[in-house]
Formats: structure tokens, C-alpha cells, sequence
């Protein structure tokens, strides 16, 4: 078996106990551990304050959180397809323009546009003053207008911020297409339409629901849009049933029953692309044949394109904006450059230490790809796969028992309490993102890690050279953009991670995501515009990344 370079794949080995794979074992045991925990909890007794969940709130949890699912799961599906579908495949004005714009709500999270939403549909926002100057309405009773703090509200404003994951991964599917499939539909007379439904979107469905289920497990994982809305699912409850009642095991085991949702979408994904496998020939490497639209049909592809970034994207970023700027002294003040900072220096961190733990687990894995070491991988890798709310429930857990059991044996044996020395710290809610986005930085460097030929690891050695000497030599140096890229990617998902964060925390210490939040909460729009703004305008950097990525992917 060869790969594209024509070089052997290495052979996976059984269970092989070196080095490499003993210390990549034990990273993927510590990195497990909240996962494992969350999982086990289900079986403890907590008492009758289950007894009472399940006569009271988790019928709302269940129902919602699968109305949630199924709405979204509609939404970014129309308009993710069809969006990636038109910019590749079709010829009208701007679509050059909207192959990047229709990334631009990646920026945003879903919590940041309930906010601004909330203020511009409410009654004394710009939307509904226009309304009532225009038609003349003197009082909310000369009209209706709808109520986007409900469960529709939710559904419709996690679609604007998720429809990219599944216009990203199609839109990529669809260049990767050949040419000689495409045209051979339309030699036996199939037209646009008929080829999109017959051809290409078969040999597009593994990316398609592959980012369905990233939609969706992020979906899941809100809680500031949910929660601002008064939307009770699993998210909101285990914040409720942690902070609120204190009940520490029975938010445990609502964390555990909303991994079991998590785990049929992984599940129900690879499911699916097990049942589709399409192979293509070639012709990848020449440009795709595109249908230039007339008048009216360009005119309606480019209001589906249009409609989708100003929503998600341009609407609130400038709403935001304004705001900003004719309140700069209330909002950009000392205060905010202190969020910041917060914000910046657990980024960086986290961002540097998930890249140098994916380094050590890409190389050791690139050394002895045995059954072990690449269990120990993925198993290291699945946080990314679980909410941030049941990673917080995880962490802190077993942390507290930790430093409560250490502190009770120090008062013990030598008269001294430690208190809480993880629990509640910034090293705890490094260590719960470290848990959360390893896999975001570990993806990137595998895969830069695995282009490059085994032949030059064979030179270093001849030259003398270790496997240590070899890495920081040869390979760091060939992969310092992928590292640079992943380092980013994690950065800006720190910055925007909200429900671990607002469980974890440690005291008088926030970031900019959760004054947001807390602004929000208490009605204080204005204040909480600059945080906001600024977490867009980070989040821009790995949408212009992508942006570019996809540009070079195919000749144009």
C-alpha cells in the first residue's frame, strides 16, 4: 500500500511498550481523565436530587435540546450546501467575493449575536423604531412583532453562526470533484440541477455530514445563546445544577447524558461515511466547468449568498461597531484593556502548550505507530468532540476531591492546610481547555508532520543525528507554519470559549467572553459592545486562513 507520494505507509504494529508510546499513553490517561470521570458518574448516587430532576426539568432538557438539533441540523444544511453549490459550481456577480464572505460568521459566536440581536429587535431598537416611523404605530399594540428570545430564536441564530462548517467541508468536496464525472453527467443529458442531485452531492456527502456534525455538537455545546433566551437544555441545566444548587454529582450525570448525545453524533457521522465510499479517478487538477446564470436566477443566487453574511456578520459587526465608537469612553476603558490581557495571556498559554503536547504525541506516533500509541492518540484527541460544560464538570471534580484529600492529610501529619491549590485556578482552567482543543492543534501537525518523506529522517540519522536533535533540526523548521496555524486556531478558540470558562474561572479573574456574558445578563448592552467587537475581530484571523487555504486549493 502506498500513499499519493508513492512512499510506504509505515506498518501499525501491536502493542509495542517504549518510551514514545509509554509517555504518549500517560498524556492520553491524564487528558482522559475528566471524560472518563463524567462518564462514570452516572452510576453514583446523588441522591433525591435526581429524582427530582427527572420529575421537573429533564423532560425540557431532552425535548429542547432535540428540537435544538433537528432545527439546526435543517437550517445549516440548506443553507450550507446550497451556498457551497452556487460560489463553485455557478457563474453570477460577486460570487468570487462570497467563496470567502460566506466564512465570515465563523468570527462570531452564537452568544454575541443573541446579544445584538436582542438590543436591535427590541422594541426600543433601530429595527423597531424604523417600523413604527414608517407605518406611523404609535404603541406595540397598533402591531406584532416576534419574540426572538424563545427556542426558534436559538435554532435560527446557532444556524447563522454554523452554517460555515458544512459550506466549508462541501465546498471543498465539491473542488475536489473530477471534471470527468461532472461532464459526463452533462453528456447524458443531466442539467445543473439534475447533476447536483444525481453526482455531486453523493460524492460530497462524507464532507457534508461531517460538518453537520461539527454544526451540531457545537449546537450543543452553547449555552450563552440558550441560557440569554431561557432555553433549558443540557447546558443550561448543568450550569443550574452546579452554581445554583451546588449538586456537584447530579451535574455530573447531566454532563454524562449529554455526552450520550455527543457519542451518537460521532457514531451516527462515521456510520455514514462508512456507507458512502466514492472513488475519483482524477481530473482534480483542472478548473471546474461553471454555469453562468441569467438575470433573474443570478439575482436570486446572489440574495442566498448575500443574506447568510449580512445575518450572520455584517449586521452585528457593525451594530457593534457603532456602538463602540459613540460610547469609546465607556466601553474601551481600563477595564476592558484588563479583560484583554486576561483573555490574551490564557490564550497564548493554552495555544502553546496544546501545540508543543500535539508535537510530542505527532512525533512519538510518527516513530512507533503501534496499536498502542495510536489508541493512546485518539483517545487523547476526543475532547474536542465534548462540550466545554461537561469538560468544566470533569475538571474541577476530581480537582476538588484532590486538593481536599491533600489538604486533610496535611492538617493531619503536619498541622498545615494547603486549601484549594488547583481547584478554581488558572492552571485547572488551562488544563480544561488543553482537554477541549488539543485535537484543533494535533490535526494540523499530523498532518503536516506526515508529508514529510521518512527518507529525511533516515538522512539525519546517518549524520549522527537523535530523534530529539532530529525533530528540533529537521522537522520543526519544515512545520513551522502548521505550528504557527494551529497555535492560532487554538488561540482564537480559547478567546471565544464560554461555558467552561464561566464554571471555572478562578475569583476576580474574567475575560472578555465572560464580562460579555455578564453584561448581557444585567442589560447592559453598551458595555459589553467593545468585548464583543474585539472577540469578532480575533475570530476573523482563521476565517482569512481558511479563506486563503481554500482559494489555493484549486487553479483557477
Amino acid at each position: 500500500m502506498t500513499n499519493i507520494q508513492g512512499l510506504p505507509q509505515p506498518k501499525i504494529q501491536g502493542i509495542k511498550l517504549n518510551l514514545p508510546t509509554i509517555l504518549i499513553m500517560a498524556i492520553a490517561a491524564i487528558l482522559s481523565t475528566p471524560i472518563i470521570f463524567v462518564a462514570s458518574s452516572i452510576f453514583s448516587d446523588s441522591g433525591e436530587i435526581w429524582s427530582h430532576l427527572v420529575d421537573t426539568a429533564l423532560k425540557d432538557y431532552i425535548i429542547n435540546s432535540l428540537w435544538l438539533m433537528l432545527g439546526v441540523t435543517c437550517g445549516v444544511l440548506l443553507i450550507g450546501v446550497s451556498t457551497a453549490w452556487l460560489v463553485t459550481m455557478c457563474r453570477f456577480p460577486l460570487s468570487g467575493i462570497f467563496e470567502w464572505a460566506l466564512l465570515l460568521p465563523l468570527a462570531a459566536p452564537a452568544y454575541l449575536l443573541a446579544y445584538t440581536y436582542t438590543d436591535m429587535l427590541s422594541y426600543f431598537g433601530p429595527v423597531q423604531t424604523f417600523l413604527r416611523e414608517l407605518f406611523g404605530w404609535n404603541s406595540i399594540q397598533d402591531y406584532w412583532f416576534p419574540n426572538i428570545r424563545s427556542l426558534w430564536g436559538a435554532i435560527i441564530l446557532l444556524i447563522l453562526v454554523l452554517y460555515p462548517y458544512v459550506y466549508l467541508l462541501a465546498r471543498v468536496a465539491f473542488l475536489e470533484q473530477s471534471v470527468c464525472t461532472i461532464e459526463a453527467s452533462r453528456s447524458l443529458g443531466c442539467g445543473p440541477w439534475r447533476s447536483f442531485f444525481s453526482v455531486a452531492l453523493p460524492l460530497a456527502r462524507p464532507g457534508i455530514m461531517a460538518g453537520s456534525a461539527l454544526a451540531l455538537m457545537e449546537a450543543l455545546n452553547d449555552f450563552g445563546t440558550v441560557q440569554y433566551f431561557g432555553v433549558n437544555t443540557f447546558t443550561t441545566g448543568i450550569y443550574r445544577t452546579w452554581l445554583g444548587m451546588g449538586e456537584r454529582v447530579a451535574a455530573a450525570q447531566l454532563a454524562a447524558f449529554l455526552m450520550l448525545f455527543i457519542f451518537f453524533l460521532i457514531i451516527l457521522e462515521n456510520y455514514s461515511r462508512s456507507q458512502s465510499r466514492y472513488y475519483q479517478s482524477g481530473g482534480a487538477s483542472k478548473q471546474l466547468p461553471k454555469y453562468k446564470l441569467g438575470f433573474f436566477r443570478a439575482l436570486g443566487a446572489w440574495i442566498f449568498c448575500f443574506f447568510p453574511v449580512f445575518l450572520g456578520f455584517l449586521a452585528p459587526g457593525i451594530f457593534l461597531l457603532n456602538m463602540t465608537i459613540r460610547n469609546a469612553e465607556k466601553t474601551l476603558n481600563d477595564k476592558f484593556w484588563e479583560l484583554a490581557l486576561n483573555s490574551f495571556i490564557l490564550a497564548i498559554i493554552s495555544a502553546v502548550i496544546a501545540v508543543i503536547v500535539s508535537l510530542i504525541m505527532a512525533y512519538g506516533q510518527r516513530l512507533s505507530p503501534n496499536f498502542g500509541m495510536l489508541s493512546a492518540v485518539r483517545v487523547a484527541s476526543l475532547g474536542y468532540a465534548i462540550p466545554g460544560s461537561v469538560i468544566a464538570v470533569g475538571v474541577l471534580i476530581p480537582l476538588g476531591r484532590f486538593d481536599n484529600a491533600l489538604d486533610s492529610w496535611m492538617l493531619t501529619h503536619f498541622d498545615i492546610s494547603t486549601g484549594l491549590l488547583l481547584s478554581g485556578t488558572i492552571t485547572a482552567l488551562i488544563f480544561a481547555y488543553l482537554v477541549r482543543f488539543l485535537a484543533v492543534a494535533f490535526g494540523g501537525i499530523e498532518s503536516s508532520l506526515s508529508k514529510i518523506k521518512p527518507s529525511l529522517d533516515d538522512a539525519a540519522r546517518s549524520l549522527g543525528y537523535g530523534a530529539t536533535s532530529t525533530l528540533v533540526k529537521v522537522h520543526i523548521p519544515l512545520m513551522w507554519g502548521s505550528m504557527m496555524t494551529a497555535t492560532m486556531l487554538v488561540f482564537v478558540d480559547v478567546m471565544k470559549e464560554l461555558p467552561a470558562t464561566l464554571v471555572m474561572r478562578p475569583f476576580n479573574f474574567d475575560t472578555l467572553a465572560v464580562r460579555v456574558y455578564q453584561y448581557a445578563a444585567d442589560e447592559r448592552l453598551v458595555e459589553a459592545s467593545a468585548p464583543a467587537l474585539a472577540i469578532v475581530l480575533v475570530g476573523l484571523i482563521p476565517v482569512i486562513f481558511l479563506t486563503l487555504r481554500i482559494t489555493q486549493s484549486r487553479p483557477h
